[in-house]
Formats: C-alpha cells, sequence, structure tokens
C-alpha cells in the first residue's frame, strides 16, 4: 500500500482483529442473488459489491439491486482504506454505457447507482464516461431514479459540470473520514476539496439535485470530530448521509481502531436528523450505496429535473403529459 499522506501512525495495541457479535453478514440463500450473479457475468460489468468486498452483495443481489462501477476495476489512488486495486488502468470500454443500461432493464430496476474508479490518468477523471452512462440508462429505462458515486474529478469545474449536465437525481461524493484523518485514509483527497465538490454540484444545477456524502467510522475519529464533520456536510448543502464501520479488507490495508456499538450509530442518526439531514442511514454493515433505494428525492427535484430535460430536448409539456386521475366506476356510470 502507497503512502497516503503525511506519517500518521495509529497504536496498533488498539487494533482489534476479533469482530463483535454484531458484525454479521449473511450468506446467500436466495435465487435472485445468482440471477443477479450471472447476469452481471452475462454483461461483462464490474460492481462495487465486488470489487470492495461490501459485506451486503448477498443480501442487495438477492434483492436485485446492485452498485454499477465503470471505467474499469483498476484506480490510480491507493486509498488505506479501500478494497480496489490500484494499478495502471485499462482503456474505457465504448459499450459499457449500453452494457450498465442492459443491466437496468434486465433488471426491473427504479434505483441504480453509478460509481467509478479514480482515474487521474484522465483527463477529465473520466467525467464524459459518467455522462454517457447516465444518459444511455435514462433513455433505456425511463423514469428511473439515477444516483452517482463520484470522485472529485480532482476538483475541475468543467470535468464536473459534465456530470451535472447529464441531470442525475443524486449526487454522492464522499469524505470517508474525518478531517484530521483524511490525510490517513485517503490517497491525494482533500477533505475541504470534497466539500467544495458537494457544494459545488448543486450549485451546477440551481439546487436541483439531492447531495449525498458517507463517513466510515472506527478508524481513530473522536465523537467531536464526526459531529463537526456533520456540520461542514450540511453546511455545504448536503442532505443525505450514511454511517458504518470500517471492516479491514485485508492486513495490507489500515487497521480498524475501534468496532463502535449499534447504540453509538443509533445515536449519531438521531443527532444527525437534528441537524437537518433528509435522510441517514446509519450502523455497522451500512454502506455508501446500502439500501439505496429507500431514498428517493424530493419530487419537486425529480420532477423539476424532468422539466429541464425536456426543455433541453425541445419537448412542450402539454395536457397529455398530465397524470389525470381514474374516474371511479360508479361516476362513469352516472356520466353515461
Amino acid at each position: 500500500m502507497s503512502s497516503c499522506g503525511p506519517k500518521m501512525k495509529m497504536d496498533p495495541a488498539l487494533h482489534r482483529e476479533r469482530k463483535p457479535e454484531w458484525i454479521k453478514v449473511r450468506l446467500p440463500n436466495n435465487p435472485e442473488f445468482w440471477s443477479t450473479k450471472s447476469l452481471i457475468t452475462d454483461l461483462k460489468l464490474v460492481t462495487v459489491c465486488e470489487e470492495a468486498q461490501c459485506p451486503n452483495r448477498w443480501e442487495c443481489w438477492s434483492q436485485k439491486t446492485a452498485t454499477f462501477m465503470i471505467a474499469g476495476e483498476k484506480c490510480t489512488r491507493a486509498c488505506g482504506f479501500c478494497a480496489v486495486k490500484t494499478a495502471k488502468p485499462d482503456a474505457l470500454e465504448a459499450d459499457e454505457p449500453q452494457r450498465v443500461a442492459e443491466a437496468t432493464r434486465r433488471m426491473g430496476l427504479r434505483h441504480v447507482v453509478i460509481t467509478a474508479v479514480a482515474r487521474d490518468d484522465l483527463r477529465d477523471g473520466g467525467a464524459d464516461h459518467f455522462r454517457q452512462t447516465i444518459e444511455t440508462v435514462r433513455e433505456v429505462n425511463p423514469g428511473i431514479i439515477i444516483e452517482v458515486l463520484v470522485p472529485d474529478f480532482n476538483d475541475r469545474d468543467w470535468a464536473l459540470q459534465t456530470v451535472m449536465d447529464a441531470r442525475p437525481h443524486i449526487f454522492n461524493h464522499n469524505i470517508e473520514t474525518v478531517e484530521r484523518l483524511t490525510p490517513l485514509v485517503r490517497s491525494r483527497a482533500q477533505y475541504q476539496r470534497s466539500l467544495t465538490v458537494l457544494k459545488k454540484a448543486k450549485a451546477m444545477v440551481n439546487g436541483k439535485v439531492a447531495t449525498k456524502s458517507g463517513i466510515m467510522l472506527g478508524l481513530g475519529e473522536r465523537q467531536e470530530e464526526v459531529l463537526r464533520a456533520m456540520d461542514d456536510l450540511r453546511a455545504h448543502d448536503v442532505t443525505v448521509l450514511t454511517l458504518g464501520q470500517y471492516l479491514r479488507p485485508t492486513p495490507k490495508h489500515l487497521p480498524v481502531v475501534e468496532f463502535i456499538r449499534p447504540e453509538m450509530f443509533d445515536e449519531y442518526k438521531r443527532i444527525a436528523l437534528e441537524k437537518g439531514f433528509r435522510h441517514v442511514a446509519s450502523g455497522p454493515l451500512v454502506r455508501s450505496s446500502y439500501h439505496a433505494a429507500e431514498f428517493r428525492p424530493e419530487l419537486d427535484v425529480i420532477e423539476a429535473i424532468e422539466a429541464d430535460l425536456r426543455a433541453m430536448k425541445g419537448i412542450e409539456l402539454g395536457p397529455e403529459h398530465l397524470a389525470l386521475p381514474a374516474i371511479k366506476p360508479q361516476l362513469d356510470k352516472a356520466i353515461a
């Protein structure tokens, strides 16, 4: 594992190899799990579920949900927490947006999460590949809620604008940890830069997007630092928050300093909601995309995005587009 910034050491005596009893992973016992796995293999897709060794992949795949990871499975960064391999990435696959879109169609998804490795080798960081995937998914599967989980694009406004021009419904960029631990945990990333990216993304579409971020706990953060991170996210217009337990993917990765008890996750959720977050997922096995479909952006945000998309295509909204209520049978008889 390469260096992740300034030299910062955790006390190895604090690391606990033995997981507590509340860290339990469900094993696959549902045919839908194998069906989803087969579909992903058939379409030659990469999922962050497998690449990041997500503990919930058995559960999510059994429910025919998955987070698609575009732009390959080799990352240009070497974060101390992440199981995705660091290597020179392969060239982008031109047909990948179509394959992702076909997967959403076959699975009948109403909510899709699209993420990617960091592609610092590309001038736009993979932003246009995100754009193409969003637009193709929307074309193949109209009405689907599209969530993107993106890298920071090295804070290049024009690259970020490329993604936002495709009008995702939910824009997710994780700060991952508290400010003090960021140089240790995140390769090349900067705490303040991530906050800025979140705020800029929302401003680029006049607030017509839900913004989301996530924090891993158990890396040595202090409670007051977690609360300060919540305040920082709210100050940058973030309304959706995920909090989960960091689990060490291999002995080469950062150690677990502490296993946070479920009651503390409940308390953090209560505090976050009081601070004004609209939706909070908080628990030991929660990950950024865990039960993502349980959150829907505000209806006015969805309607505003759809109206903007129609305007971009030159489609005028007429009476035929309005969802009129069905006439009750007894009223229908009365009219006749």
